[in-house]
């Protein structure tokens, strides 16, 4: 930040505790223009009052007035034409702002139109490629303006994904395929990833909402990468997204959890690091919904996570990030006094996080991750015995917490994808707990069903009303042998194959769901789809007299097989149906492969800020607090 943007802070204050307007007289007038004997009087005042030098003062207030005018010239024009202006600041990775111009556009509009609008005025070839950011949403392109709040006179940044701005495509299309790479993992029928907290204790919610909230921790975590590489244009873009997708789960449950909050204190890192202030109220919003979610996790004053992890816990960096942020917005609100109490306290926290470098490659050197060495020291004062047994306790913790809870992933993975199609979820932590009380399971799933997962009516009903339940229960018929048949025909076990068509009642396409489902290793999932092809491949050949391919033997018995594989347009459908889920579970593997390329192993990376950034942030703001 520059020193004349420290005094743009403190004479457009100034202006308005004093209630003057420039656009008006005795400093403006309709007929004369901008009245200088008036300005310069002023500019003169306020070099005496702050302190400043009366040509810089002259300069502000200038471009103050002029700001004030086009205001007025837009209003005006909004009222005679219903066109509304709009400032827009094209920001970029490294340089922040790089243009700023005024587009028009009408409020009834889609959004489409403004992003057309905005691309002929910057010579862009792509409108699509143009993203607008206001009030820390983006703007969609399908609805209007004045549907998704936008205003007259309003500001807007806007991120455009150009060709040539990384080596790795556009920012646009890396925003695509990260967003279709994230969805593709989150619905695989595999389950690649699912919800833990700190200690490793899984996380069940409902089918709809777990999967918006699995989809935003995704974009969560591939913005956080981008944050690492220092890529703040993209991981706002993505942040936003996962915002959206937030805004649609349960409020108490966002309520009682931090990831949330630690969405917004990225948003707002994102937006200090683009050198953007023009979104300084969402920027004051989300720091606000930070705070209150930071009380309700870590109690008031966070003693509650000071009593149980002690004050030099790692969870200390975000409050110290926290209190940075904040006072970097009192000191755009000119809030100077209130900015520098924040600061002093971020600066504290900041002296009292870091680690002693040496320490932290000897850690390193003995195989730990840098981002477990880092928060061990910082969570043991900086000891680099009590560091290395930090590191390893809470790996037997973790490993004990997931070996605990594998059977209520197991309950999970089986009836979470039944309650995405029925609607009919039940907590799989509440079946365990039920069975474990020598219930039986298939009675405590109605049971649960039933009661929507309360579980002191579902023990009164399993207690009470058990045959009620037994005789409501669906009828298991046994598996179809004919299509068991086909089913080991097509290569699958017997055993499995007959218990997937008994567990989806002997539809044939949950059934082969089940069987790829089942599957350990990407390597199954390969050796079903390339045996699928073969046999495709052969049903074509042997279909027009053609011989068999070459590591397929011709003998009559393999011969007949063959023509019982393909002796209707059925069958062939099957393999083809075979073919197309195995390959669309195959896509999951590798979109889950590119998912994770440049990700973290260690689950608490949020949590490891190296905080070299923070400092020169520190230090920077401080100074011009000085001046």
């Amino acid at each position: 930040m520059s020193q004349m943007d420290n005094i743009f802070i403190q004479i457009r204050a100034r202006l308005q505790q004093q209630g003057i307007r420039l656009w008006e007289e005795p400093y403006y007038s309709e007929g004369l223009g901008s009245i200088e004997a008036a300005m310069e009087q002023l500019a003169t005042d306020y070099s005496i009052q702050l302190g400043i030098d009366v040509s810089h003062c002259r300069c502000v207030l200038a471009e103050l007035q002029d700001n004030a005018l086009r205001k007025l010239a837009a209003r005006r024009e909004f009222s005679e034409t219903g066109l509304a202006t709009f400032k827009v600041r094209r920001i970029d990775n490294r340089g922040g702002t790089t243009t700023m111009v005024d587009v028009k556009c009408d409020l009834n509009a889609l959004g489409a139109a403004l992003q057309l609008a905005i691309a002929q005025k910057l010579q862009l070839s792509n409108a699509s490629h143009v993203k607008c950011i206001s009030a820390g949403k983006i703007v969609a392109a399908d609805a209007t303006l004045s549907s998704q709040g936008l205003k007259n006179n309003q500001q807007l940044i806007v991120i455009v994904g150009q060709p040539g701005d990384n080596k790795n495509g556009t920012l646009y299309e890396r925003i695509n395929k990260i967003k279709t790479d994230v969805e593709t993992v989150v619905d695989s029928q595999r389950q690649l990833v699912e919800m833990e907290d700190q200690d490793g204790n899984p996380v069940f919610l409902p089918p709809d909402e777990n999967r918006a909230l699995l989809i935003g921790m995704g974009f969560c975590e591939k913005a956080r990468a981008a944050m690492h590489r220092e890529d703040y244009d993209e991981a706002l873009l993505l942040l936003l997204e996962a915002d959206e997708k937030f805004a649609t789960c349960n409020s108490k449950f966002l309520e009682s959890v931090d990831n949330y909050a630690l969405l917004n204190l990225d948003i707002v890192w994102c937006y200090l690091c683009l050198k953007n202030v023009s979104q300084l109220p969402d920027a004051e919003r989300r720091l606000s919904i930070c705070e209150r979610s930071f009380r309700r996790s870590y109690g008031d004053n966070f003693a509650r996570l000071y009593a149980l992890k002690g004050k030099a816990c790692p969870e200390r960096a975000l409050i110290m990030r926290l209190h940075l942020l904040q006072g970097v917005v009192l000191f755009h609100q000119n809030r100077r006094d209130e900015a520098y109490e924040r600061l002093e306290i971020a600066a504290a926290a900041l002296n009292e996080l870091k680690v002693n470098d040496e320490h932290l490659v000897l850690l390193v050197e003995m195989g730990f991750d840098v981002c477990d060495a880092r928060l061990a020291l910082r969570s043991t004062s900086g000891d680099v015995e009590r560091a290395v047994q930090f590191i390893q306790e809470r790996q037997k913790k973790l490993n004990e917490a997931r070996q605990d809870s594998k059977a209520e992933r197991e309950v999970n993975r089986r009836y979470g994808h039944q309650a995405a199609n029925d609607g009919n979820w039940v907590n799989p932590r509440s079946v365990c707990a039920l069975t474990d009380m020598g219930f039986e399971r298939q009675l405590v799933v109605e049971a649960l069903r039933r009661t929507e997962n309360d579980m002191s009516r579902a023990v009164d009903m399993l207690q009470n009303r058990p045959d009620e339940l037994r005789n409501s229960l669906p009828v298991v018929p046994a598996a179809d042998e004919r299509q068991l048949r086909s089913l080991q025909k097509l290569g699958f076990d017997a055993k499995a194959a007959r218990v997937a068509l008994e567990t989806t009642q002997n539809d044939i396409d949950l059934a082969i769901v089940f069987l790829l489902k089942a599957f350990e290793s990407e390597e199954e999932l390969r050796s079903t789809v390339d045996r699928m092809s073969r046999l495709i491949e052969e049903g074509l050949t042997g279909a027009t007299g053609a011989a068999t391919i070459s590591d397929q033997p011709s003998t009559s018995s393999a011969a007949s097989q063959q023509s019982q594989l393909f002796d209707s347009p059925r069958s062939r459908a099957l393999i083809e149906s075979v073919l197309h889920k195995a390959k669309a579970e195959m896509e999951s593997y590798k979109a889950y492969n590119r998912f994770n390329a440049d990700l973290t192993h260690s689950d608490q990376d949020y949590l490891d800020l190296p905080l070299v950034q923070e400092e020169q942030l520190l230090a920077e703001y401080r100074n011009l607090l000085e001046q």
